[in-house]
């Protein structure tokens, strides 16, 4: 009795609780990251997703970086067309779920781990550069942030390194490389 009690504990954390704690949203349009970092169009991540000249990152690029290729459907694709029609021609923004977004008491300095120390964008974002079409955007109702800064398995155990943004993450790899850095460093 107590071991069937138990389990239905456990299966209700493990499964329900988290189909209760986040509810799915889709993106705004059906984006290839493959088709624009792949062969066809050869782009890197930074030639959309840049550091300015004092280091900050800006994150998703505005229409406008869009625009430069795409101030006319370049394809047939619907989604394509949607980008121009919608978005490009009448200059509006693309709203955008961002799954990387950290709690407003983290500094997270792109520049220092992307320019100066050379890590690879898909060490923490995990193979973005192949994806045919955004996954599914899943929101905590509580606080507001993407399931990503926890991670898809609610133990918060990754099954691959870039899964999940916490803090132990970033422990773990600054004692990794020998850097010691105070709380105030990420925390302002």
């Amino acid at each position: 009795m107590f071991g069937s009690g138990l389990a239905l504990a456990l299966f209700a954390g493990w499964y329900g609780f988290p189909r209760i704690l986040y509810r799915s949203e889709t993106q705004p349009l059906q984006f290839s990251h493959a088709v624009h970092a792949g062969e066809k169009a050869g782009m890197a991540c930074g030639d959309c997703h840049v550091l300015d000249a004092a280091g900050r990152f800006h994150g998703i690029p505005g229409t406008a970086k869009c625009a430069e290729c795409h101030s006319a459907p370049l394809g047939d694709s619907k989604e394509e067309k949607m980008l121009v029609d919608d978005y490009v021609t009448p200059s509006k923004e693309l709203p955008w779920r961002v799954y990387s977004r950290q709690p407003d008491n983290a500094y997270f300095p792109h520049a220092a781990h992307v320019a100066l120390a050379k890590i690879p964008c898909a060490e923490c974002h995990g193979p973005y550069g192949q994806s045919e079409a955004p996954r599914v955007y899943e929101v905590n109702r509580i606080t507001g942030y993407s399931r990503d800064i926890w991670g898809p398995n609610i133990s918060g155990i990754a099954s691959h390194p870039w899964e999940g943004m916490k803090m132990d993450r970033c422990v773990t790899c600054h004692a990794t490389h020998g850097r010691r850095d105070g709380c105030i460093d990420c925390h302002k």
